[in-house]
């Protein structure tokens, strides 16, 4: 049986604890077995390397270097990161080293929660198989991202809400490899009540269960 590990934390904006508790089952449907903590001690403990799967549901706090480089090395080695919205972008955000690791930071959402289109970009990846264009209600995120990740859907900003970013297309949903380990990102699922449209719950299910060490 495959070893999850979610670990939660940070600004309550984002209702950490509530999203890990549905990340969880949805893992635990699909075979895992889940450890759920609250305990950012946890990143230097060899518990991480020894998983198969981590999820960070964190937004701020402070990864020390030593911890940072140990979780860069353990997904070089197979453990499989992924996660959901502000988890990875808004994590640990001093820290370069995680920076590296994720691939991902978020910079803006301009218009805070708005109506928006989520294009689907890569129809016959297994992640988004099945799912077509959909319109989704949240925070548009504005993201800075790795040039080495592999899109699977995007949004364009209409410029309503800051014309800077007008017609500017972003990532929403990406994967990526980093050495042996396989790093899974998708944008959307600002607060737990968004686990409530099929389609981000489907995507999130597929992408973490394809980022978890083989």
């Amino acid at each position: 049986m495959r070893k999850a590990i979610i670990v939660w934390g940070g600004s309550k904006i984002h209702e950490p604890e509530e999203c890990a508790g549905i990340t969880g089952a949805i893992l635990r449907e699909d075979g895992f077995s889940v450890e759920i903590t609250g305990d950012l001690d946890i990143f230097g403990s060899q518990t991480i390397a020894a998983a198969d799967l981590l999820v960070p549901i964190i937004t701020g706090e402070k990864l020390e270097k030593v911890h940072a480089n140990a979780l860069a090395e353990a997904v070089r080695g197979g453990l499989g990161l992924g996660g959901h919205h502000g988890a990875l972008a808004t994590s640990f955000k001093e820290s370069a080293a995680f920076r590296y690791l994720a691939g991902v930071t978020w910079v803006a959402h301009p218009g805070n929660i708005i109506d928006y289109r989520v294009n689907v970009t890569r129809p016959n990846d297994p992640v988004m198989q099945g799912i077509a264009d959909f319109d989704y209600r949240s925070e548009q995120y504005y993201l800075h991202y790795d040039p080495s990740v592999e899109i699977l859907a995007t949004t364009t900003f209409s410029g309503e809400y800051d014309e800077a970013v007008r017609n500017v297309t972003m990532p929403v949903v990406f994967k990526r490899h980093f050495g042996k380990g396989r790093i899974f990102y998708s944008a959307l699922g600002h607060v737990a009540a968004e686990f409530e449209h099929p389609h981000m719950r489907s995507i999130l299910r597929r992408g973490l269960s394809w980022a978890a060490r083989r």
